[in-house]
């Protein structure tokens, strides 16, 4: 079921769903980590704090149901003891964060995008109520699905209060490699499923994750495109997140005013400046207003934050 309906008797949710109400410019904080995505909070409005706490970790279904204030280091925690891990990025923020920024893992390529993790979302709406949106299990994707558009958001369209997230197994071992030799793009062609395969412009870095065998596997093919070495992990990232087509994150040989850092076959790149801001297309900037006047009439979510 991904129609949208009220959400069954919970009373942390219903408590945080009073603390929003129905009036008044509101925010939702997490550890602030991502803070001014899509701009800086107008003034006046009333910051809150979303619920804690893993509600149920399902090993045998592969999900996991998580209150959107819990950090995301405390999540894979509890899922690591169970082998398992999540999508979400460990950057020190909470769960609702993650989601609301829509930011993946660094190994996306091994643990799949947050947008596709996210199967069912409960969140407040600008009306003060508790909205359930998505199924609850991985076999469940009919009807229009309203966790992917709320994920990536912003919390403009709704204050996420709780999740269900598709959970992966976590691989018998993990080897970062280094070269300085090395094409990327070639990299990224001669493996299999690689985690990740980052360039900063003279330096490249793989991720290789599975069964030692696979892995020893892939690290030899690796020996025919460079001089891959062992590293004890990825670069330290810069702070500005961009979005590129895979192909442009690839071409990338300079970033103007310091370093970066691009992620292949993704098209993430972190630079040391944001990124340039791009007109948006006319007619998907009709849908984003049709959606924010439907989701939020009043403008009171995030007001001075836009997608």
């Amino acid at each position: 079921m991904t129609r949208a309906e009220l959400a069954p008797t919970d009373p942390v949710l219903h408590s945080f769903a009073a603390e929003l109400g129905d009036r008044g410019l509101v925010s939702i904080a997490g550890r602030g980590t991502r803070w001014s995505a899509g701009g800086e909070i107008a003034p006046g409005v009333q910051i809150l704090r979303a619920p804690t706490g893993i509600v149920e970790v399902s090993p045998a279904e592969m999900t996991v149901r998580v209150r959107a204030g819990t950090l995301v280091a405390d999540l894979n925690d509890a899922l690591a003891e169970v082998g398992q891990r999540s999508a979400l990025p460990e950057r020190g923020g909470t769960v609702g964060g993650a989601i609301a920024v829509g930011e993946d893992h660094l190994d996306v390529l091994g643990r799949g995008r947050v947008r596709d993790s996210v199967l069912q979302v409960r969140y407040v709406s600008a009306e003060g109520k508790i909205i359930s949106a998505g199924g609850a299990v991985v076999k469940n994707v009919s009807g229009f699905n309203l966790p992917k558009l709320i994920t990536g958001s912003l919390g403009t369209l709704g204050a996420i209060a709780e999740v269900v997230l598709r959970t992966n197994p976590k691989p018998s071992m993990s080897q970062w490699l280094v070269s300085c030799d090395a094409d990327p793009q070639l990299s990224f062609n001669t493996l299999y499923r690689p985690s990740c395969v980052l360039w900063d412009g003279s330096r490249t870095w793989v991720h290789l994750e599975g069964h030692a065998v696979d892995v020893a596997a892939e690290f030899d093919g690796l020996r025919h495109v460079g001089k891959f070495e062992p590293a004890d992990s990825p670069p330290e990232l810069p702070a500005h997140r961009w979005a590129l087509t895979p192909r442009d994150a690839a071409s990338m040989t300079s970033v103007e005013g310091g370093d970066f850092v691009a992620s292949i076959g993704v098209g993430t790149l972190w630079a040391d400046r944001p990124q340039a801001a791009t007109p948006i297309d006319a007619a998907l900037n009709v849908v984003h207003q049709r959606a924010k006047s439907l989701f939020d009439p009043t403008g009171r979510l995030n007001p001075g934050r836009a997608v």
